[in-house]
Parts: C-alpha cells; structure tokens; sequence
C-alpha cells in the first residue's frame, strides 16, 4: 500500500490543522494506520492509531484530548484533527499503515509498520 501525506504547515500555538493521508493500492489488506512525528534531533514517536476497518483509537499521552485520528473507508483517507497545538507539536507528521500479514497485535511502535508515507511538516510558532 501506497501513502501520500499532506496538509502540513504553520499554525499558532492554540490553533488547529488537519492533516491528511491518503492510500492507495492493496488496502483492503491493511490492518491498522497509524500517525507517527519526528522532531529536530529526537527519535521517531507515536502519536495515534486505529484499526483500518473498525476499532478504538488509541492515543500517546501528550495528544490524548487535543487529536483526534479517523478514517474515510470510501475515500480511503487517514485524517489526524489536531487542536490547541502547543510549540512542542512542531514535527514531521508520518502516517504508516500495517499489513493484516505484518500485524503483530501491537501498534505503538513504529518497527511495527511495514508501510510509510514521506510525511508532512507541521509547524506551530508563538
């Protein structure tokens, strides 16, 4: 499966920013989807994910009540709402997805995705 990540860009601390992930090609295979971020020299994190057809989302911490994760099945498109983003949301914003033959039962890291998308810069200033 093919991502395309889009819809970065700069935003005011407080404010809001959708960003979205758009698949293509074996998606009825995909079992899970993800949003990961990678600061300025700080490891790659998880930041949210849900299951591709049905499911709980399942959020870090430090975005539990300001993001929201969804799907669009028809459009098969990955969206992360993201609201009151604070400075420290400044990253690059990766989607990834995990094959149903790759699915481990587990998706808080990312050696558990076996599909990336290039990502998309968000920026929040002050």
């Amino acid at each position: 499966v093919q991502l395309q990540a889009s819809g970065g860009g700069l935003v005011q601390a407080g404010g809001s920013l959708r960003i979205s992930c758009e698949a293509s090609g074996r998606t009825f295979g995909v079992a899970v989807v993800g949003w990961f971020r990678q600061a300025p020299g700080k490891e790659r994190e998880f930041v949210a994910a849900r299951p591709w057809i049905d499911g709980s989302a399942t959020y870090a911490d430090f975005v539990k009540g300001r993001f929201t994760i969804s799907i669009d099945n028809v459009k098969n498109t990955v969206y992360l709402q993201m609201n009151s983003l604070k400075l420290e949301d400044t990253a690059v914003y990766y989607c990834a997805a995990v094959s149903e033959s790759y699915y481990s039962g587990s998706y808080s890291y990312s050696y558990e995705y076996d599909n990336w998308g290039q990502g998309t810069q968000v920026t929040v200033s002050s």
